[in-house]
């Protein structure tokens, strides 16, 4: 299987028809192979990947961000950590976006992703994003009156709305040179529980549980309504949404690396050419270089 089809199974073709209950979180788009080759599959990824940023960062045309969403514990880190691996560092940024602060509420809801858009040639990598804002706020709809908009603005039809504005933000960043790619890592019920116990167990990852986690897990059926009608009125041809299956993190890691080399070999990136008096100053260059022997 290439890094193309597995980015073909994950996307978000039709979303009018999809329906995140019909996603099997433990599936592998038909990959039946083992860890070692699943590693060198992966590595293959992270050196192609690695690649294609040294053309991005030389072209200085395009951008790329990468939104990532999922549940606590869906393995979000861990993608960061293992598919960027071997990105110069110089050529991207990872922002997480937290719970905001009283700057940021005091903007619209996108302001503050705005302020983190990668710069041409670069990649930006959102660790949540401003689908919060029509995700934990809908399930938390308390947290809008921190955010003191206008009566006309904060009715029944809030949630349309800021999925009209989603939709034009990202066309417009596609229409600017940045490459939306948007991931939602998909992970179950049953195997979030297994990995909050596996972080209780283990004294190095205890500090990432939080008894809110449980809270919220409570929620579980509201989160996933509010995710599945984010991702089917947010999918455009422009900005695909990518449901990536997350039960298997050697698949959910796999799959974000294989839509990012796929959507980046569609960018044509190429080193520029260097050619005419540029060319010729080279030649200079190098002849004074080869006269110091």
């Amino acid at each position: 299987m290439k890094f193309a089809d597995i980015a073909k199974r994950v996307r978000v073709d039709k979303p009018d028809k999809f329906k995140l209950a019909d996603c099997d979180p433990k599936d592998t788009c038909g990959l039946d192979i083992d860890k070692s080759d699943a590693n060198d599959f992966l590595a293959d990824g992270q050196k192609r990947l690695a690649d294609l940023q040294d053309k991005l960062y030389a072209q200085n045309r395009w951008a790329v961000l990468a939104v990532l969403q999922g549940m606590d514990a869906a393995g979000k880190d861990g993608v960061i950590s293992h598919v960027l691996a071997s990105i110069n560092p110089q050529g991207c940024e990872v922002h997480p976006f937290k719970q905001p602060g009283p700057e940021e509420l005091a903007h619209d809801f996108l302001w503050r992703a705005n302020k983190r858009l990668p710069e041409r040639g670069r990649i930006g990598i959102f660790n949540r994003s401003y689908y919060e804002e029509v995700i934990v706020v809908r399930v938390h709809p308390e947290f809008l009156d921190k955010q003191n908009l206008p009566d006309d603005v904060n009715g029944k039809d809030i949630w349309q709305r800021r999925f009209d504005s989603i939709r034009h933000f990202e066309r417009h960043l596609v229409r600017n040179g940045i490459s939306v790619l948007k991931f939602f890592l998909n992970v179950s019920r049953e195997e979030q529980r297994k990995r909050f116990l596996d972080r209780i167990e283990q004294p190095n990852k205890r500090w990432k549980f939080s008894m809110n986690d449980v809270r919220e897990r409570g929620l579980w059926d509201k989160y996933m309504a509010a995710y599945d009608e984010a991702i089917c009125s947010t999918s455009s041809d422009e900005a695909p949404w990518h449901v990536i299956p997350a039960d298997r993190k050697w698949f959910s890691r796999l799959a974000v690396a294989s839509v990012m080399v796929e959507a980046m070999e569609r960018l044509d990136l190429a080193f520029p050419r260097v050619e005419g008096a540029a060319l010729d100053e080279l030649k200079k260059a190098k002849a004074a270089l080869e006269a110091e022997k």
